[in-house]
């Protein structure tokens, strides 16, 4: 008899608040040892972006910034504050859609979002009014991810996948969802395209956003409110670990046929 498919999702408790220069594979493996997780090959750590951003420094007090001319006039018409766009002016390569509230953007690092991906939610700075302090995305989340996994990786001495992921809209769909926006050791496409399906057709287009598909599992599993978990331990993933980079699930602008 063919055994079932399995694939484990478990919060990891224990994760303090994190601050600027926090180590955070030495937060995890703390966290993993008091909580008795034990790490195997091909195990999966998923990080909410939030606790990579702050570990990095990438918060800012919006009084601290100073707006441009474009930044209050595009304020103006948006709605929102002047200091906020500049900030998502400066995180963005192009701007793709305005409405007054709504800023839709290309960040630097590629993906399509609103803001930029700067957000206000569960982030509180030491000084002045909470409605001051926003956080930014990583610079570089591929990066990032690199980096806790090569940590984990000599500390556990496993074969580890790290997977950085956000809550993004969506064209098309209502709501927000689990999607990666950095990942290292783990592939984050999987090109079916030479496969056969149940019948023997041969697949041609076939493509699955793996990661994509991973980080709205964890997503779920974290929350997205007060429930202060923002690690997920996975295990399971029906894929082979490989090195790979978030860039193979951003379509090329040419190919864009709503751009």
């Amino acid at each position: 008899m063919k055994r079932p498919n399995q694939l484990t999702l478990s919060t990891l408790p224990g994760i303090p608040l994190i601050n600027k220069g926090d180590d955070l594979a030495e937060i995890i493996y703390r966290a993993a040892l008091e909580n008795e997780f034990t790490f195997e090959d091909g195990d999966v750590l998923v990080l909410a972006q939030k606790i990579v951003s702050k570990a990095e420094g990438r918060l800012v007090n919006l009084t601290t910034v100073t707006p441009s001319v474009e930044a209050v006039e595009l304020a103006e018409y948006l709605g929102k504050r002047s200091e906020l766009v500049e900030l998502i002016l400066n995180e963005s390569s192009e701007i793709l859609r305005t409405r007054p509230g709504t800023i839709i953007v290309q960040h630097k690092a590629g993906h399509v979002c609103a803001n930029a991906g700067i957000d206000h939610s569960n982030v509180k700075g030491d000084w002045g009014e909470d409605a001051d302090w926003v956080l930014l995305l990583p610079e570089d989340s591929d990066k990032s991810a690199a980096q806790i996994r090569k940590a984990l990786e000599e500390k556990t001495g496993k074969q580890l996948a790290v997977l950085i992921i956000d809550s993004l809209g969506r064209a098309w769909r209502n709501g927000v969802l689990g999607t990666a926006i950095g990942l290292a050791g783990m592939p984050g496409l999987i090109d079916m395209r030479g496969a056969h399906d149940m019948n023997n057709y041969q697949l041609r287009v076939t493509t699955i956003a793996a990661a994509d598909e991973l980080a709205a599992a964890a997503s779920l599993m974290m929350g997205q409110a007060n429930e202060g978990t923002p690690v997920v331990h996975v295990r399971g993933f029906p894929y082979e670990l490989r090195e790979g980079t978030v860039t193979e699930l951003i379509r090329d602008k040419e190919k864009d046929l709503f751009r």
